[in-house]
């Protein structure tokens, strides 16, 4: 992924299942996820796990 995502990143998810397409800030990067929350979205204010492989775009580094 990325080397220059890094905390306070915001980045565009895919939409997964019945979730939409939504905006996540990055506070940690590790080797196979990121972690943060959602900042919009039905899960906005929501702690999060996902997969580099669901990151659909950087917004801000």
């Amino acid at each position: 992924m990325d080397e220059q995502l890094k905390d306070g990143s915001v980045v565009l998810l895919h939409p997964l299942d019945d979730i939409p397409e939504h905006h996540f800030e990055v506070w940690e990067v590790y080797d196979d996820c990121i972690t943060g929350y959602s900042l919009d979205g039905p899960l906005e204010g929501v702690y999060g796990e996902p997969e580099f492989a669901l990151i659909k775009s950087v917004i801000r580094y």
